[in-house]
């Protein structure tokens, strides 16, 4: 077979996995331990905000799906976890009991919904079944709570769509309230079903943790209660927050600040609540003109904005490729040196791409230029965007090799199909983020198309009118 064939067959059988963490079967294998990673693991960090396409739900996939068992097994720690499924529409379906809701109704829809969490994954869960043979008494406790709660005791198994039902309808079930007149001028004060006083407002229009109703402190305890008895912790975790409510709404933010708010509520040391957002949602959920109470408490386990270096996009780029059998036998990859060196793993990369993408003096080498040309305006380059751009450029370079094959590269992929990557990468991205989440900006982004990246003033007033600047849209 002539070195064309074995290029045509190497590249056709090369599977890079998918950007889409759901879809990627490689997230496994092939999977880079960044700081946050190893702070998530010991347990340091509970908010995980990152950029899209900066790894989160990666990151969360690889301690739902593959750690489990090594959690339970090495440090005690039970996985319950919520909001996986890459454009589940399940949360949709209930858009109109969702847009009734207050930010104080979300604090007590997220601490039912936690409870879901736990007893569906954790109490009535296979895997911890052995654990929790001998606290009988103590999630008998926690059943009367729930039950004390109005939270029903379902033996069946439930799917993600009945557990949001079930939520609503236990939120329906503490939500009424009624208002009275005392007397003596006393004014008037508001009272729950049980006759409880609700307490008012603070000052800057959050509501005080008393306004939560008492079952949450009392649910909270009894499962602290089972967790001491079988000495274990766990772990809520909950991702895809960005495919739940419409986006850059007033929904998703009176949902994202109550979510926020009932972790100060639900948190103990036993219990954690791991939370994975776009840090884009994060900075719109916080900085509303009410503020937020207790942002500290957030920020104090909150892990460093997802961030990959350019020596990190190089150990995904070639942990992928030479999970490969066939190209790592044909290249003689050492799998151990390429575990343990982050010079070979150089050497590695240039065996399959060419030393630059454009020819010349002075040329980037391409790893630099690939980091670079995905680079966001705020200096963030994520893995998704990276492996799409190598994906394009996989494809382009087959059909070359196809159309012409009398073609021979010296690189398995070539400057060209380099070029196309970053081309087809960028449509991508204008088509998925920039036309999908900021529709009512694009009539003004569209006016850059084919332009160039940078410009004058006088150039984006000649492009946008010379009120540019007054009037356009808030992002």
């Amino acid at each position: 077979m002539n070195k064309h064939s074995v290029a045509v067959t190497l590249l056709q059988n090369l599977d890079l996995g998918s950007s889409i963490a759901e879809q990627d079967t490689l997230l496994e294998t092939a999977r880079v331990e960044t700081s946050a990673f190893s702070d998530l693991l010991q347990d340091k960090v509970d908010l995980i905000p990152g950029t899209k396409g900066s790894g989160k739900s990666a990151l969360f996939r690889i301690f739902v799906d593959f750690l489990p068992q090594r959690l339970l097994r090495e440090r005690k720690v039970v996985i319950a976890h919520g909001v996986q499924q890459h454009g589940d529409n399940v949360f949709h379906a209930f858009k109109d009991q969702f847009e009734n809701l207050s930010e104080d109704d979300f604090v007590s829809f997220w601490c039912i919904y936690l409870i879901s969490l736990a007893h569906e994954q954790f109490i009535k869960g296979a895997l911890y079944k052995p654990n929790l043979r001998d606290a009988a008494a103590e999630i008998d406790r926690f059943r009367q709570a729930c039950a004390k709660a109005r939270i029903p005791e379902i033996q069946a198994k439930k799917s993600l769509k009945e557990i949001l039902a079930w939520t609503l309808n236990v939120l329906r079930a503490w939500a009424p309230k009624l208002r009275y007149k005392l007397p003596q001028e006393a004014g008037e004060v508001e009272l729950d079903l049980f006759g409880k006083p609700i307490a008012p407002k603070s000052t800057n229009g959050a509501a005080e943790p008393a306004d939560v109703p008492r079952f949450v402190a009392e649910i909270r305890e009894t499962l602290k209660a089972v967790l001491k008895r079988t000495d274990l912790a766990i772990w809520l975790m909950i991702d895809r927050l960005d495919e739940v409510f419409p986006r850059r709404s007033a929904l998703e933010r009176r949902a994202l600040r109550g979510l926020l708010r009932s972790t100060r509520l639900f948190t103990t040391e036993a219990i954690r609540i791991k939370i994975f957002l776009r840090d884009d949602m994060l900075e719109q959920a916080v900085s509303t003109e009410n503020g937020f109470t207790a942002l500290t408490h957030l920020t104090a386990r909150q892990a460093d904005t997802l961030r990959w270096s350019e020596d990190q996009i190089l150990t995904m780029i070639v942990k992928r490729l030479f999970a490969d059998n066939g190209l790592r036998e044909y290249f003689k990859i050492d799998k151990d040196r390429l575990e343990a060196s982050q010079s070979y793993r150089g050497e590695c990369f240039y065996l399959v791409f060419p030393p630059t993408v454009h020819s010349g003096k002075r040329q980037s080498p391409t790893l630099r230029w690939m980091y670079n040309h995905t680079m966001d305006g705020r200096g963030v380059v994520t893995p998704r965007d990276i492996l799409d751009l190598v994906t394009r450029a996989k494809q382009s370079q087959q059909d070359v090799f196809k159309a012409t094959p009398s073609n021979e590269s010296p690189w398995l992929v070539g400057p060209q199909a380099m070029q196309y990557g970053l081309e087809e990468l960028s449509k991508r991205k204008r088509d998925t983020y920039l036309r999908a989440e900021f529709p009512h900006l694009w009539p003004f982004i569209e006016k850059f198309q084919g332009g160039k990246s940078e410009y004058s003033m006088a150039a984006l007033q000649g492009i946008l009118g010379k009120q540019s600047g007054k009037g356009l849209p808030r992002i």
